[in-house]
């Protein structure tokens, strides 16, 4: 029903009389409902308020209010209130409380009906408790109109009074609903532009954010509607789009058909929705791959009117896509093709792939693999004591960190055969940086296993006779001087060596050799303790730890071995040998310093052993002089070893002086010297003796040899007036067949004149080697060289051999020539070997001529030379030798 304020204006509204209203008050209601109806929705508050003041006055009530609900229609949510000046009315009092408080309104909020109360003090009974709270509020009469908004009650519009009234006029009650209809009409519009506004607003917002473009085809109208968002994507103004523009241009011919499949069987029921993946052309040309989805609205016989749908630019991600699935392509070829296998997991250890060389390793098909527990598919024991190992897998994922086998571990496969591997784990985390799953990858190594065991056994023992070697040999006994210096058992070491050995080897070759050290070798592994260590330390030596034993038990093994070596026969090529063997013994307690100083002893208390006379037992002792001074030279031997490739050896000149007659150029000795590790020289009377043991006085010949041609060769003054240069050699050198090419190597390297070069040999090492160091001399006279026998009269043979030897020089041992003055034997043992050595045709050099005097004796008994600190003071050689090695 509508009502217009001239039908309901009457004559006596407000004052009880039958006279129409004044033009000017019906115009004033008349607007009071059109601002009502036309609520601005960002003003709707003071419009309503407006409003109110307006009704207010031209009604002439106390006050004009409006009763607002909330949505649930369960309190007054708002109060809007227009009150005269003198009024004591306060509706806004009623803000905030509960409708319940009003029973009789609520019972009445059918759109637009009135209800009246015209005395608050006196109320019908119905309305009492509505009235009581009313005339609280100083309301003595009220006239009220209830509106709807949508389906639920929106509020109350009321005229309210100071004093009660006998009636309301019919004419104020229509007006009342007049403007009740306008003021639900005005809120309905104004919270529908609100929410319309609201809508647009979020529709535009959620079109931004979800970066989508949308649009919309009219069926009917032929129109596509692209929002701007779908226009940025593409690259498209709103002028391209425009005047018969076809949509299917823009998607590539690969894809057009397929889409227009898709977008038929959409619009024919057979799809909720129409969704695809195309391609569509960028305006610069590019191809933008977009994911498409789009609803149809069909008419009542199911013809097409609409088509609204949103489009994503999802090159980018389309990229990674197959960025990703070429990635994952490679790394299955990758995983397919390396030679470890590969076992995948989730975060619970259940497998979810395994690549070929796993299901050869393990013996499982990944079909049947998936979906089971690594633990049933890896199955992993201890190399040695096959107990059984907790997954590698499990582990890592349970510690979020890799985990690498240290060792190799048995692998059980399906079919129950056993290989080793070794793996590594390691989990796989998720973007978060939680462990999502993990990785075991694993390799055979069982070939290299038997192949390490083996080396590893080479490492340790002696191939030729199958026992410990020297390496592991000292790590044994390392371990046992450890042992000692806890006081936790006794042990001794026994040093053998074969005394025949060299002899078979000689005379039979070193097949035979080889033979006799395996047969020895066994024959010594038959006679030990199961619990001590025999080794085969190099050459014919052997080497035998005893354990938990005393010195004197030591003892008595070391003679039952001598005594089976005594025994023992060694045949060969129906050749039989005896042979001996000389052990030295040494206890093993806290007292020792190290493996080395253990060894060293061992070696002399042999090495005493043998000198003693072969094939006997030679026990070490601390205050054994014999086995003291062998040390030394041991110590002394290592020493001199360093001192050749550290070169510190140097060498001075001694000069020789003519007593008989003028000589032009220089005649001198050269003398040997070594530098200790702190720079000290040192005579070679303190490691000469060593070296000749050791057999180390060959290399120290050749590099004495080697640096005086080389300073000769450099130095063209020294050349130029040397008239004879002596050089020493030993014995050991004379019976090198690899010294006397080397001799004559250098000298045609240097181009030297080798008749100024003299080479003094001893007469102990002449006589002793007699033919080899005839031989050497008749070589190297050859050459042009020159000889001397030094050290003459020492030997009681000497003067037997001298005839035989073609030297060029006798030099008279010193001990004869220091007490020439004083002692007249020795003046005629000088006299003697003159006469003697004049008579074979050589030459006399007299040593230790220590002053003037026994010079000039010399000169008058005739001997030819004189060389000694009467005669010089040794004299250094230039650096550039001493630096040579």
């Amino acid at each position: 029903m509508e009502f217009s304020a001239s039908d309901v204006l009457a004559p006596h509204l407000w004052t009880g009389k039958t006279e129409r209203p004044t033009p000017g008050i019906d115009v004033a209601c008349t607007k009071i409902a059109v601002d009502l109806q036309n609520l601005a929705p960002e003003s709707a508050g003071e419009g309503v308020l407006h409003s109110l003041e307006a009704l207010r006055q031209a009604i002439a009530a106390d006050v004009a209010f409006v009763l607002l609900f909330d949505p649930e229609a369960r309190r007054i949510d708002s109060v809007s209130c227009a009150r005269g000046h003198f009024a004591q009315c306060r509706p806004e009092e009623l803000r905030g409380a509960e409708l319940s408080s009003l029973p009789w309104l609520m019972t009445r909020c059918e759109h637009l009906r009135l209800s009246e109360f015209r005395d608050t003090a006196a109320p019908r009974d119905e309305q009492a408790k509505d009235a009581a709270l009313l005339a609280s509020l100083a309301l003595g009469s009220a006239l009220c109109v209830a509106f709807r908004l949508g389906e639920q009650p929106g509020g109350i519009l009321a005229l309210g009074f100071g004093l009660p009234r006998a009636t309301f006029d019919v004419n104020l009650q229509l007006l009342m609903k007049l403007l009740g209809s306008s003021l639900a009409s005005g809120l309905a519009r104004a919270r529908l532009t609100v929410s319309l506004t609201r809508l647009l607003e979020r529709n535009g917002l959620a079109e931004r954010a979800a970066n989508d473009g949308l649009w919309d085809f009219d069926v009917e109208n032929d129109d596509i509607y692209f929002s701007p968002r779908w226009r940025a994507m593409l690259g498209y103004d709103e002028a391209d789009l425009k005047g018969g523009f076809d949509w299917r241009s823009l998607v590539h011919p690969d894809d057009i058909s397929r889409v227009q499949a898709a977008i038929r069987e959409h619009v024919a029921g057979k799809t909720p929705l129409f969704e695809s993946i195309h391609r569509m052309r960028h305006h610069n040309g590019e191809w933008r791959w977009v994911v498409s989805r789009a609803q149809a609205k069909l008419d009542a016989h199911g013809r097409l009117l609409r088509l609204v749908g949103v489009e994503l630019d999802i090159t980018e991600r389309k990229l990674y896509e197959e960025a990703l699935f070429r990635e994952k392509e490679s790394a299955q070829i990758t995983l397919q093709s390396i030679g470890d296998g590969v076992i995948t997991t989730d975060a619970s250890s259940v497998i979810d792939y395994i690549n070929p060389v796993a299901e050869q390793l393990t013996g499982w098909r990944l079909e049947d693999a998936m979906g089971r527990p690594v633990e049933e598919i890896f199955r992993a024991f201890h190399e040695e004591t096959c107990e059984p190992l907790e997954n590698p897998l499990s582990v890592s994922i349970r510690r979020a960190r890799p985990i690498k086998s240290v060792r190799p571990m048995l692998l059980i496969r399906r079919d129950g055969n056993e290989l080793y591997v070794e793996s590594t784990a390691s989990p796989i985390r998720a973007g978060n940086g939680k462990v999502g799953g993990g990785v075991l990858v694993f390799h055979d190594v069982s070939e290299s296993r038997e192949l390490n065991r083996r080396l590893s056994y080479h490492a340790s023992h002696d191939l030729l006779t199958g026992l410990v070697n020297r390496r592991e040999f000292e790590n044994r006994l390392e371990r046992a001087l450890k042992s000692a210096r806890a006081r936790e058992t006794s042990y001794a070491l026994c040093y053998l060596d074969i005394d025949q050995f060299k002899i078979v080897n000689d005379t039979c070759g070193h097949s035979a050799g080889d033979a006799l050290l395996g047969q020895m070798g066994a024959l010594l592994k038959s006679k030990v303790r199961w619990r001590d260590t025999l080794s085969r330390l190099g050459g014919d030596e052997f080497g035998i730890l005893l354990e938990s034993c005393s010195l004197d038990e030591a003892m008595r093994m070391a003679e039952g071995l001598r005594e089976a070596v005594r025994n023992f026969r060694f045949s060969w090529e129906e050749r039989v040998f005896r042979l001996g063997a000389s052990i030295g013994v040494v206890p093993i307690t806290a007292d020792n310093e190290d493996v080395a100083s253990i060894l060293s002893a061992a070696d002399s208390a042999c090495a005493a052993a043998k000198e003693q006379g072969r094939n006997r037992v030679h026990s070490f002792a601390e205050n054994d002089i014999e086995l003291m001074r062998r040390r030394r030279e041991m110590q002394w031997a290592a020493r001199i070893n360093a001192a050749l490739e550290e070169g510190r050896f140097e060498l001075f000149r001694m000069t020789i002086l003519p007593l008989q007659k003028q000589e032009s150029g220089s005649h001198y000795e050269l003398l040997l010297r070594m530098r200790d590790e702190s720079g000290r020289l040192i005579s070679p009377d303190s490691f000469i003796s060593a070296a000749e043991r050791y057999g180390i006085t060959p290399n120290i010949d050749r590099w004495v040899i080697e640096s005086a041609l080389r300073w000769l060769v450099s130095e063209a003054d020294e050349r130029e007036r040397l008239s004879m240069c002596s050089i020493n050699l030993s014995g050991q050198s004379l019976g090198d067949d690899k010294f006397l090419p080397f001799v004559i190597d250098q000298f045609h390297k240097s181009g030297l004149d080798a008749s100024k070069i003299c080479f003094e040999i001893t007469e102990t090492a002449a006589v002793a080697s007699f033919s080899q160091a005839n031989r050497f001399i008749q070589a190297l006279h050859e050459l042009g060289c020159k000889f001397a026998l030094d050290d003459f009269g020492t030997g009681l043979s000497s003067f037997g051999y001298l005839k035989h030897f073609p030297v060029d020089y006798l030099k008279i041992d010193g001990s004869f020539v220091r007490e020439i003055l004083h002692d007249p034997i020795d003046r005629e043992m000088v006299r003697s070997i003159n006469e003697i050595g004049h008579l074979t045709g050589k030459q006399t050099i007299a040593e230790f001529a220590e002053n003037a005097e026994i010079i000039q004796m010399l000169r008058n008994i005739g001997v030819d030379y004189a060389q000694g600190y009467g005669v010089a003071q040794p004299q250094r050689l230039l650096k550039a030798v001493s630096g040579t090695g």
